[in-house]
């Protein structure tokens, strides 16, 4: 997976951020793609904290790469449903992530903003987004959304 992660990126923060969340942040949902053997995507989910809401299970999607060869092969969306379908399936509410607004959109990802949500970090607006995995459950739900203090190193 490391090797995934810092061939996808310009550094090797992410490879580090990955192994960081693994040991410390729990539930994780961490998913590989193999092709003949060879690791060639990973995407992770971790929990997120929505201020003054303690009750929502929540879960941040990142870091997903793909090494550069198999990108735009279906690699990173076969990731990303296959972690959706995991974090359904450990009861997590609701998914955001911090992204290209070109690309999640397509798994039902919309503007966090359209929820009342934010991000910790200077992003913009269209970049932010979340996705409802139980129906109306960010209904109620408006404030700023906190990673794991793993992404502080980014």
């Amino acid at each position: 997976m490391r090797a995934v992660n810092t061939s996808a990126f310009d550094t090797p923060v992410e490879a580090g951020l990955v192994d960081t969340l693994r040991k410390q942040a729990h539930p994780v949902v961490s998913l590989v793609a193999e092709e003949g053997g060879t690791i060639v995507g990973h995407a992770v989910f971790s929990p997120v904290i929505l201020h003054g809401r303690a009750d929502l299970l929540l879960m941040g999607l990142a870091p997903m790469a793909v090494v550069p060869h198999n990108q735009r092969r279906g690699v990173g969306s076969a990731l990303v449903r296959a972690g959706l379908e995991q974090c359904r399936r450990l009861g997590c509410g609701a998914v955001v992530v911090l992204g290209h607004p070109e690309y999640y959109p397509r798994f039902g990802f919309v503007p966090a903003a359209s929820f009342g949500l934010e991000c910790e970090y200077d992003a913009p607006q269209e970049a932010f987004m979340a996705l409802e995995l139980c129906p109306c459950y960010l209904r109620a739900a408006r404030g700023r959304i906190s990673y794991h203090a793993a992404f502080a190193a980014l």
